[in-house]
Formats: C-alpha cells, structure tokens, sequence
C-alpha cells in the first residue's frame, strides 16, 4: 500500500472519529444498569438454584466486558469530547471492572504506538517471542515462555494476575496522577466489596462476584490475544515496521454473532479501532462497512479463532506464527548440527 493510499485510508476513517454525547449516554444507560439488575437478580436467585445463580452470573460477566470497552474508549479519549468526562466515566468503570484508569490508559497508548514493531515489546501487549529467540533462550526461558502462553496460566490465572496484581499497584516512576487514581480506585473497591459483603454475607457475595469477574477477566484477555495472534499477523523490525500495515494486517476482524458483537462493544472490529483509536465502539462498524479497504483485514470467526491457540512463536522468516511442536523439530535439527559440526572439528584437530 503506497503512502497515498495509507493516508486516504486513515482520512476516510477518521471520519467517524467524532464522539456523540446521545449515543454514549445510551450506551450507559443501556450497560450498567442492566449490569447490576443482573447482579441483584442472581443474589436472588441463590434462594431458588444456585445453578440459575451461575447462569446469571455469566450473562453478568458479558455485561462486564461491555463496561470494559465503555472504560478502554475513555481511556483512548473517544467516548466524550470532554476531557473531564472520559477520566470521570474512566474511572467509575475502572471501579466496576477493576482496571486502575490512568495506569492502562498509559500502557495501552504504547501498546497502540508499538503493535507488530518487534523492536518494541514488552509493555501492554501479549509477550511474543520469535523463533530465534526462543532457540537461543535458556532452559529456563523457554519454561518461563511456556508457561505464559499456556491457556490454563494465560486465561485461568490470567485475570486473578490482573485483578490482585498489576490493576492494584502502581508502576516505578508513575507520576503523581496516575498513583492517585490508582490509589481512588483501589480504595473504592475496597470500600464498595466491605459494604457488600457486610450486606449479603461474604459467601454470597463471593458466589456471585467471583464468577462474574473471573469469566470476564477470560474473556477480556481472550479478545486481546485473538486479535493480534493469528497466523499472518503483521510483526516487522523498527527500520520495516508501518503503523498503518499494523493496524490492517496484524489486527484482525473478528466476525462473531450479532449477541456477541454488541457485548464486546464491537471491540471485533479491532483494525479499524487500531487504524484510529479515536473511533467511538460504536461507529466502528459503520467504519468497517463505508472503507472498502479495511474489508479486505483478515476475518477470524469463532471457529477459526480457536486455532490461535497453538500459534506460540513468531517466525520472522516466514512472516507467520508456528506451534511449539514445529520449532521442536528445528530445535532436534539444530542440535544434530552442532555434534556434526563438533565431530567435523575433532577429525580436523587429529
């Protein structure tokens, strides 16, 4: 794609980077609301089936993944022209989803300023390992890597991980702005959880708001993990890397049902928010349908999405990601060289 056409792209996307006050207040009302009416329904139900209690639990959870996007929007700035408004809203929706506001607001501007650049990880993205780096790290960097990307660490330990660890404290170096809001937030929760468990015993409460968070947390972490991981993501050295081939060719179009969609907040339609984080969820739709361009993003639906977990490494040569049962091939052929190579070297000394 020639640097005219990238620029037109962004041009015409940019269009719909316009936050609109009814639609955002609608969403809102439309979101949270119905969040908790679910959450006090499903502390009713505990006195009918605690079965229909976990039921509601995880139509909650779905709730809680579209609070999540309303707070990532704010974060980006694009759910209120205001500014005020966006880190008030933030910051309420952090309480909810237990995300600290201005902490990830800052990691995930790096993390949309670095996407694909494998001169820049490591800060609010997935930890991506290449080929060669995997076959030259240490035992113990292999095991560390592996353990990482495995589902049951990356989406069961994964949300608690977020939830207790790193949404909780602050960064080395935050400035005094972030380590306050940091600090609201995790004293709202704390006081909103001791006022809730006070009220309906902390048995019931663990019965309901555990689920609810943890499936949330798995969600979440799955939506960011599949929108980036899939076989011809776009990965490039800083002296290659673009940001706009980032943003179509390694986020991807997630294709899922009507239901589905409108809980994520349209969060699928991840190379259009990439192309311009300033899009409103929901405009990024009608983004995606009025660009022919950005039709042409590879298209991932339920199906498929779940081959991306064995997509571990990148392969830099062939521009694609592979399984840890590949490189093990490489790595047996990689040793069969070096004892050819070490038995060449003694018949030369003798």
């Amino acid at each position: 794609m020639s640097r005219q056409k990238q620029a037109q792209l962004k041009k015409s996307v940019a269009a719909f980077a316009s936050p609109d006050t009814k639609a955002s207040i609608l969403q809102l009302i439309n979101t949270i609301p119905p969040f908790f009416l679910i959450w006090f329904l499903a502390y009713e139900s505990l006195s009918v089936s605690i079965w229909l209690t976990l039921a509601l639990t995880v139509l909650a959870s779905g709730f809680v993944v579209r609070i999540f996007i309303i707070f990532h929007d704010c974060t980006h700035g694009s759910f209120f022209k205001n500014g005020k408004a966006n880190r008030i809203v933030g910051t309420i929706t952090g309480v909810i989803t237990l995300f600290a506001f201005e902490k990830w607001k800052r990691s995930h501007a790096i993390h949309h300023a670095t996407s694909g650049n494998l001169d820049k990880r490591g800060t609010g993205d997935v930890w991506v390992m290449t080929v060669d780096e995997y076959m030259a790290a240490s035992f113990w960097g292999r095991l560390a890597y592996r353990l990482y990307r495995n589902p049951i660490v990356m989406f069961g330990l994964g949300p608690l991980y977020l939830y207790f660890l790193s949404n909780r404290f602050n960064r080395k170096g935050a400035k005094r702005k972030e380590r306050l809001n940091t600090y609201i937030i995790n004293a709202s929760v704390a006081v909103i959880y001791v006022l809730l468990i006070w009220t309906i015993g902390w048995e019931a409460f663990l019965i309901i708001q555990l689920p609810i968070m943890f499936i949330a947390g798995a969600l979440g972490i799955w939506l960011f993990y599949v929108q980036h991981q899939f076989e011809d993501s776009y990965f490039e050295n800083e002296d290659e890397w673009d940001f706009v081939k980032a943003a179509v060719d390694g986020s991807s179009y997630y294709k899922l049902p009507k239901v589905l969609q409108w809980l994520t907040g349209s969060i699928g339609f991840h190379h259009v928010h990439h192309l311009s984080p300033k899009v409103p969820n929901y405009h990024l739709e009608k983004a995606h349908e009025s660009t022919p361009p950005l039709k042409q993003a590879t298209t991932i639906t339920l199906a498929s999405s779940l081959k991306s977990i064995r997509f571990r490494l990148y392969d830099e040569t062939n521009k694609t990601f592979i399984s840890f049962k590949e490189v093990k091939g490489l790595l047996k052929k990689e040793k069969v060289n070096i004892r050819m190579s070490s038995g060449r070297s003694t018949v030369q000394e003798k």
